[in-house]
């Protein structure tokens, strides 16, 4: 049995036309992941910090926005924090408007320039408008997150199912391959600030804005080539809700995507799946920075040589899982990702200290399984997705990812404020993986493939 990829007037059957719409799909990742890479990763944090800092001032080095006492050094995390409380909000309403109009890119656009637009204006963020920053993390931040859901929701729609591993690695390695480009240009241009006849802080402020300019600029291209779908009426493609608002309409379809799930209890065995190990990937790259610095006192130029080599190399890992993956299956290559995972954590839990070439093997390590473990549990997700349902599903694939982040750094801060050690913080996280894996291994794919109504690929 064939699979055929659905267009906008019906079947797309010219492989040509299907791959040019392919390309066009990797190059939203080329275009966002400078965001993540640059923004959030390596420049906003600190400099957001300083300028908190700087605004603080008074005796108790204490500021008060709305009236609530903030430490200087905990605005970014409590700002990225509800960032994601924005995004968990908007997401529903968004995929309901998506998936019941059928108008995923018009929706794909409002979401990518917003965040692009507040990215850009970064370039303002100086003196003391802290305030400043934090609203446009959260605007950024949340249109980041928005704008993925959507992203992620073309997957099933522009690729046959035995394609989706290699189309969704491609689109990882994409976005990899930008974040490194883009890293290095602003790498160059901050450690040569005075050459260039620049203030450190405009130096940081270009970067910031650098990115948020390329994500406008590469985003023309997918929203040239991706195409909106005529879904049957069966599906509720074309209905429009009777009333009640967009905002009412957004959470009647969370409620019915909740129960709509509960009669796939295999697609939501999966996602429960993912939610667990994805925090443990998320917590190690977020916290694998405070790792290097504080207890292995290693210099901020290695650490950002490490995050260097970690997009570099997880463009060679999205490519190379993705070649396990037709050989042995999506589920079995996560799997083995999954103990490689447990390895690197019980690798850095007896890495010495000031010895940067094993924090760069690591480094490497977290590269190799990083994007392929994001790849293709994305293209593997895809196959549990009933047909007509994209976005909605794709909205609670990225809830589980955003909504409940915060499991794996409260567990990394909770076991460092009780040993004093990074070490025990970080040999924690093993607990995300392993339980993970026994999730994962515990759910039929194939069988939860048949039951979305869904083609079974030769190898998944």
């Amino acid at each position: 049995m064939t699979a055929e990829t659905t267009g906008p007037e019906g079947p797309i059957t010219d492989p040509a036309e299907r791959g040019r719409e392919q390309r066009g799909w990797y190059f939203y990742d080329f275009a966002c992941s400078v965001y993540s890479t640059s923004v959030v990763t390596v420049f906003l944090g600190p400099y957001l910090n300083s300028v908190a800092e700087t605004a603080a001032g008074g005796e108790d080095g204490t500021l008060y926005p709305l009236g609530i006492p903030v430490a200087p050094g905990s605005l970014f995390p409590y700002t990225v924090s509800f960032s994601l409380v924005v995004a968990i909000i908007a997401m529903p309403l968004v995929s309901a408007a998506a998936d019941r109009w059928g108008r995923k890119k018009p929706l794909l656009a409002a979401a990518a320039y917003l965040g692009a637009g507040a990215t850009t204006g970064m370039f303002f963020l100086e003196g003391t408008r802290y305030l400043l920053g934090a609203f446009l993390l959260v605007v950024a931040n949340a249109s980041f997150a928005v704008a993925m859901m959507l992203y992620n929701a073309y997957l099933p729609q522009i690729a046959d199912p035995d394609e989706r591993d290699r189309v969704s690695s491609r689109g990882w390695a994409f976005g990899y391959t930008s974040g490194a480009l883009v890293l290095v240009l602003n790498l160059v241009l901050y450690s040569g600030h005075a050459s260039f006849g620049l203030e450190e802080g405009e130096a940081v402020r270009i970067c910031l804005a650098s990115a948020g300019l390329w994500w406008g600029a590469f985003a023309v291209i997918p929203l040239r080539r991706l195409r909106d779908r005529r879904l049957p009426a069966a599906t509720g493609g074309t209905h429009r809700p009777a009333g009640g608002g967009a905002v009412g309409a957004g959470w009647r379809q969370l409620r019915s995507t909740i129960k709509d799930m509960r009669r796939h209890p295999l697609t939501l065995a999966f996602l429960l799946a993912y939610l667990v190990y994805n925090d443990g990937v998320q917590t190690v790259i977020s916290q694998a920075a405070i790792f290097g610095e504080k207890e292995l006192g290693l210099e901020k130029t290695t650490l950002i040589t490490a995050v260097l080599l970690v997009q570099v190399l997880a463009v060679a890992g999205a490519l190379l899982m993705a070649r396990f993956a037709r050989t042995y299956g999506a589920k079995r290559t996560i799997l083995g990702a999954l103990v490689v995972w447990t390895v690197i954590l019980l690798a850095g839990y007896l890495l010495p200290a000031g010895a940067p070439v094993f924090f760069f093997c690591l480094a490497a390590a977290i590269g190799l399984v990083m994007g392929g473990t994001q790849a293709l549990s994305r293209s593997l997700f895809s196959h549990l997705v009933p047909e007509g349902k994209e976005a909605e599903y794709f909205s609670a694939y990225e809830l589980s990812d955003r909504g409940l982040s915060w499991l794996g750094p409260l567990m990394f801060g909770l076991v460092y404020q009780l040993t004093d050690s990074y070490r025990a913080a970080i040999i924690s996280l093993v607990i995300f993986f392993v339980a993970g894996f026994a999730l994962l291994a515990r759910v039929p794919v194939r069988e939860a493939v048949r039951k979305a109504g869904n083609v079974v690929p030769e190898r998944i």
